[in-house]
């Protein structure tokens, strides 16, 4: 993207980047992680071009509620329009990667939910797609942005936790706990193969890659799916006798190896009653262990034989890359919206730097945002869960 020069006599020093134009977002789903997208762009400060729905009728009743100018008839018009330079796909997982192919080849930077497709040999096409045509192509595993998971990360990576040894930990989630809970994930057509490990399962092992270097290379994996009654109005009968059994996994457990030596194990869960969103991971080093809990993000247990501490987020404290993440000062909660604003601004530095845009100096955090081979190991990694659950084996991931 060209950048817009400075005009003569202006007050601006010569010297300065040049100011490159506001990069042109839109969203194309309007459901809840639709509006969240939507939130993080704004708090970016770019403006939002538009967003498209299931409907030409629900994206116009999106786009007045959330105060976006334009309503797009569908979100293939919203992916190759010529008003957009930045494209959200906050879609069901089935439209992912044919809605990402338009976008590339359409010439947009790109960000897409995950999981980024359905097949691994599907986001290995996307993934070389993106590759090849010089776009931002990134997904938002955005819980690498808490500042405490990637002080976590720097004390991994300088040495402080020693020769890691051991990895567990669980996320867990309660939204399907009920009778009568469900919503379109539920289904293997929108959702794809798998639910649970493929939506919180995949957040899990990304984080924790990301945290200690190492990569998960063979595991083994048990799925279990619980009946409940239909739902009402769903069509089928609703009896106490008969229950309705979703087609996708509601729990998985999880034991694995990585290329560091390390073993590990994982829990993952939507039906577990009271806990709505707790992604949790310890980290045991040689020197110390490392517990990191999503839903209380403001500290991090640091544990050795000798004294634990329990170091809080604090900019003047930590590591440059986790002070970077800190926007507020100390006792100043922040969050998963934070988190996913982060996520938006790692993604506008890395358009500018690969526009040639003038990126500036980068504030800290990943230093790049997760990119579609990311995803794509994701979902190689989700078939191999799928794959040991069926037939009761260890499985390589590559």
């Amino acid at each position: 993207m060209a950048e817009t020069p400075t005009a003569p006599g202006s007050a601006e020093a010569p010297d300065r980047p040049l100011r490159a134009p506001a990069l042109r977002t839109a969203i194309a789903g309007a459901g809840m992680i639709g509006r969240v997208h939507l939130d993080a762009v704004r708090r970016s400060g770019a403006p939002v071009a538009g967003i498209s729905a299931s409907t030409p009728a629900r994206a116009a009743e999106a786009a007045a509620a959330l105060g976006v100018a334009r309503a797009f008839d569908s979100s293939e018009e919203l992916v190759t329009s010529d008003d957009v330079d930045v494209v959200h796909i906050c879609t069901p997982n089935d439209a992912h990667a044919r809605l990402a192919a338009l976008a590339l080849r359409a010439g947009k930077h790109v960000v897409c939910e995950k999981p980024l497709t359905t097949s691994a040999a599907t986001a290995a096409e996307l993934a070389a797609l993106a590759a090849s045509s010089g776009k931002v192509a990134a997904v938002p595993f955005v819980y690498r942005y808490h500042p405490m998971a990637a002080e976590a990360r720097a004390r991994v990576r300088d040495g402080r936790a020693g020769t890691v040894r051991l990895l567990h930990g669980h996320y867990l989630q309660d939204w399907l706990a009920l009778p009568g809970d469900t919503n379109w994930r539920v289904d293997p057509v929108a959702g794809g193969p798998s639910r649970a490990f493929a939506d919180i399962g995949s957040h899990w092992c990304d984080l924790v890659e990301w945290v200690t270097g190492h990569r998960i290379t063979e595991l083994t994996a048990l799925t279990q799916t619980v009946p409940r009654d239909a739902a009402p109005g769903s069509g089928s009968a609703p009896t106490s006798s008969t229950a309705a059994l979703p087609a996708t996994e509601d729990v998985v457990q999880l034991l694995f190896r990585t290329d560091g030596g390390a073993t590990g194990a994982l829990t993952v869960s939507q039906i577990s009653p009271g806990r709505k969103n707790r992604l949790w991971f310890e980290v045991d080093g040689a020197r110390t262990s490392l517990a990191f809990d999503q839903e209380n993000p403001e500290s991090l247990f640091v544990g050795s034989r000798g004294e634990n501490t329990v170091p809080v987020r604090d900019p003047a404290l930590l590591s440059p890359a986790a002070a970077g993440l800190s926007t507020v000062p100390g006792g100043h909660p922040m969050g998963y919206l934070d988190c996913f604003a982060a996520f938006v601004r790692d993604v506008h530095w890395a358009i500018r730097a690969a526009d040639g845009g003038g990126a500036g100096e980068h504030d800290g955090g990943p230093a790049g945002p997760p990119t579609f081979d990311d995803a794509a190991r994701m979902v190689r990694l989700t078939e191999a869960v799928l794959g040991s659950a069926a037939d009761r084996s260890w499985k390589e991931v590559s």
